[in-house]
């Protein structure tokens, strides 16, 4: 089993255990409380432990090797788990923003208790450090399904933000008699359910272009050919395309050589493009070069 899988396996459950804890608070919290916006953190949370096992299903499948089936290997396992997390996110956005909106439509809203406050507050700040440990982990790994969960928890913590408010107006206008404030917590929850929603498009969206094998844009590609171009034998690139696979790099490459060498000859400087891509480069993890004669015009 590798560093990085290790590494992005143990980050998960730290995850799903955290949100195991955090759906259990806020969803007794806010049933007693009576706060809307707390029970719709508290669902937010249930989908983050389902988006984290999903996660931990496209890490262990991303880090098998290639085989007969899968010969460019199963890196985009990890993309798959990221839209699962994401299509999650926009199914419990708009539950959240039906459950929400039910009190416009003759349910009279009651102020929250205290106690909800607590509970956000709470779970606030527990997101937010788990967003900045996974996103840095995620960046630092180059895993996209775990930075699709980080993005998840920062989508928790915002939701949280938006309860505060939500919840806090509503206990000060019961307080101070201001009882249109008291539909601050049912907006909040419909302000959770639009901030959901917006993170899973995003992750979705982002995911998709990966599994379509979009290539990558020539600012990202021009080190490519700079190191193909350097080396002996090679006259000029030719064409080279470069696409994501998961959480590394595929490069198919067309070189141009002297066509007066043989053909061994040829191979060997295609051997040693291979080669030097691959020790240069740490992201690439699959090269194909095809060998042209060289025509200046």
């Amino acid at each position: 089993m590798d560093t990085r899988f290790k590494q992005a396996r143990f980050a998960t459950w730290m995850g799903i255990i955290l949100n195991i804890l955090l759906t259990i608070l806020k969803g007794v919290v806010g049933w007693i409380s009576g706060s809307r916006a707390l029970i719709a953190d508290a669902a937010h949370s249930a989908s983050d432990v389902a988006g984290s096992f999903a996660v931990l299903m496209g890490l262990r499948t991303a880090q098998k090797p290639p085989d007969e089936e899968h010969p460019y290997g199963h890196g985009k396992a990890e993309n798959i788990a990221s839209f699962i997390v994401a299509i999650l996110l926009i199914v419990v956005g708009i539950e959240i923003a039906i459950s929400s909106s039910q009190v416009f439509f003759g349910e009279t809203p009651s102020s929250p208790a205290t106690i909800a406050l607590v509970a956000i507050g709470i779970s606030l700040v527990a997101k937010e450090l788990m967003f900045q440990y996974k996103f840095r982990l995620a960046k630092k790994i180059d895993s996209s399904a775990l930075l699709a969960e980080a993005w998840h928890h920062r989508s928790d913590a915002l939701s949280s933000v938006a309860a505060f408010i939500g919840v806090g107006g509503a206990i000060i206008g019961d307080k101070f008699d201001f009882p249109i404030l008291v539909y601050l917590d049912p907006v909040a929850g419909i302000a959770v359910s639009l901030l959901v929603i917006k993170v899973g498009y995003s992750l979705a969206k982002e995911s998709s272009l990966i599994m379509m094998e979009q290539v990558l844009q020539s600012e990202k590609t021009s080190p490519y050919f700079k190191t193909a171009e350097a080396l002996p034998g090679v006259e000029r690139v030719d064409e080279l395309l470069a696409r994501t696979h998961g959480h590394y790099v595929v490069i198919d490459i067309k070189i141009g050589v002297d066509p007066q060498i043989t053909v061994e000859e040829g191979h060997l400087i295609s051997k040693e493009v291979k080669k030097t891509l691959l020790e240069k480069h740490q992201e690439i993890k699959k090269v194909f070069v095809h060998v042209n004669p060289y025509n200046p015009e």
